[in-house]
């Protein structure tokens, strides 16, 4: 049992696949960090009054609060619909990106199917030869 486990857990694939989720999940930690801090202050910059999203909240207390991160510290109840803005626009991104990896990946897959077979190389003197020996065999016996 011990052996199967290793041959399982030690194909190719499955190392292909736990590279995958590294490189994933770091590629996901840079589509947040491309949102939150490029998108997000660029988006806040154009609108009037200068819109944080992250510092949106809506509070379902009476207690008043004076920032979105006061109120989750205190334990209130609010929904940051803010930081759901955010999480959506980096998903969006993310999706994208990985959109275009996965039809580069396969259009560059069709192009490997569609190139025809190689000619054979030209057999040698040595094999046309001994080609030449076999088949005189064949008419001997």
């Amino acid at each position: 049992m011990l052996k199967e486990f290793k041959e399982f857990a030690f194909k190719g694939n499955m190392i292909d696949m736990a590279v995958g989720i590294i490189i994933g999940g770091a590629f996901g930690t840079v589509v947040k960090s491309l949102v939150e801090d490029v998108f997000m202050p660029g988006i806040g910059a154009i609108t009037p009054g200068g819109l944080d999203f992250s510092s949106k909240y809506l509070n379902l207390t009476d207690k008043e609060f004076e920032s979105y991160a006061a109120a989750k510290e205190a334990g209130a109840a609010v929904i940051g619909y803010g930081s759901f803005i955010t999480s959506l626009i980096s998903f969006v991104i993310l999706a994208f990106a990985v959109f275009i990896v996965v039809k580069k990946a396969l259009g560059a897959m069709k192009k490997e199917e569609a190139k025809p077979d190689p000619k054979p190389p030209e057999p040698t003197a040595e094999e046309k030869l001994l080609t030449e020996i076999r088949d005189l065999l064949k008419k001997e016996a």
